[in-house]
């Protein structure tokens, strides 16, 4: 009889669980499987051999945990070398697992192609699939990745408020997004806008350059015309030479466990920017927010389409290692007006790579997006979005200053 191994990886999202429950309980229809496990903190659990058994967990309990955000087997951040895939062979080997899962995202699928070339190369007969996930939406070849829609969807609602709060009292308004290197989810801001002079009215992408000086001139140009400005800025936001803007302006810069540079996560480049900006502009009521974790997990806008398509990748890594008896990566397609579909690729087509977003995307000005970029993400945002009004300018004439 078979064993199933299911891990999360990455940084967690709102529909995570979605695919892991999918996985769990598509495993279990299959006559051949006898157990489906799940390994606590991903691949550190592993190697660790802190493994869940989830053949006893109910299915409603099951159903419960897969409307729950964030990631309920836990995640982790390491990033598997060669020597620390071989030890995650050993243990798989060693508890005689025959489907091995992983849900995450560049990181994982690359953990995913050595774990399976280790079992090629020791002749063991296990599947392994890497099932997609991240909120940045950097998967190459997918349409888009699960995660992504739903922290979308909170990035497009969270403008909405911070529009609507600019307008009844103006100032500047700055909030930073994630997305290191693919500017995605900053763009969903621009899914907030109704009105013409709506916020953001500058959105900053990692796939243009960011030149100081110009960013003064596009939020004082704001100014002048609105008397106010509200202003989505990408984590990565760098200069011509690739420099973060965050190292750029910092005097002291913070370093992840991976040698990473601190972007979004201590708030920093909000701080630096609205300290620009009222040195140089004079501009006293500036404010600035990180959204930081609040955009992964949160539990009150996730995309009913985003939960869908969680479901069914897991569901359907689990029919191709079973039917197709294939290692790979399963890719999310669009076709229709809207509608998805599903592929499974070789492991090494997607593993370690990273998408940005296309420049039919990306307006000219470099500060907005296009329309092709709001008819791609629309769709992905669900039912239910929020709409915002205002009330008609039908204004009394003055008597005593007419």
């Amino acid at each position: 009889m078979a064993k199933v191994l299911i891990a999360q990886g990455g940084g967690p999202t709102a529909v995570i669980n979605q695919s892991m429950v999918g996985a769990v309980l598509e495993s279990r229809k299959f006559n051949n499987v006898d157990l489906v496990y799940g390994a606590f903190h991903g691949v550190r659990g592993i190697v660790d051999e802190e493994l869940l058994d989830l053949t006893q967990e109910t299915t409603h309990n099951l159903e419960m945990v897969a409307n729950t955000p964030s990631s309920a087997l836990g995640s982790t951040r390491d990033k598997p070398d060669l020597k620390y895939c071989q030890e995650i062979f050993k243990v798989l080997q060693a508890h005689e697992i025959s489907y091995f899962f992983y849900i995450g995202g560049n990181d994982s699928s690359d953990t995913v192609r050595i774990v399976s070339e280790e079992a090629q190369k020791a002749n063991y007969g296990m599947r392994c699939i890497h099932i997609p996930k991240t909120i940045d939406n950097d998967l190459v070849v997918n349409d888009h990745t699960p995660g992504f829609p739903s922290a979308a969807r909170f990035v497009a609602q969270a403008f909405i408020g911070a529009n609507l709060d600019n307008s009844a009292l103006p100032g500047i308004y700055i909030a930073v997004v994630m997305g290191r290197h693919a500017g995605f989810l900053t763009a969903a801001s621009a899914l907030g806008k109704k009105f013409p002079d709506d916020g953001p009215h500058l959105i900053y992408l990692p796939e243009r350059v960011f030149d100081v000086e110009k960013f003064l001139a596009d939020v004082k140009a704001t100014m002048d015309r609105y008397g106010r400005c509200v202003i989505a800025v990408s984590e990565g936001i760098h200069d011509e030479e690739g420099v973060p803007i965050a190292v750029k302006l910092a005097k002291n810069v913070e370093q992840d466990a991976h040698g990473n540079v601190q972007l979004s996560g201590t708030g920093a480049l909000a701080d630096m920017l609205c300290e620009e900006i009222r040195t140089k502009l004079g501009v006293k009521r500036v404010r600035g927010d990180t959204f930081g974790y609040v955009q992964r997990s949160f539990i009150g806008c996730v995309s009913d389409v985003d939960q869908r398509e969680a479901r069914e990748v897991g569901e359907k890594a689990v029919q191709y290692a079973m039917w197709d008896d294939s290692d790979g990566s399963v890719v999310i397609d669009r076709t229709g007006f809207y509608s998805s579909d599903y592929r499974l690729l070789p492991l090494k087509t997607v593993a370690g790579k990273t998408k940005v977003m296309p420049d039919e995307f990306i307006a000219d000005s470099g500060t907005d997006v296009t329309d092709a970029f709001r008819l791609y993400l629309r769709p992905l945002l669900g039912s239910g979005m929020p709409d915002a009004y205002r009330l008609r300018q039908n204004l009394v004439p003055r008597v005593l200053n007419p």
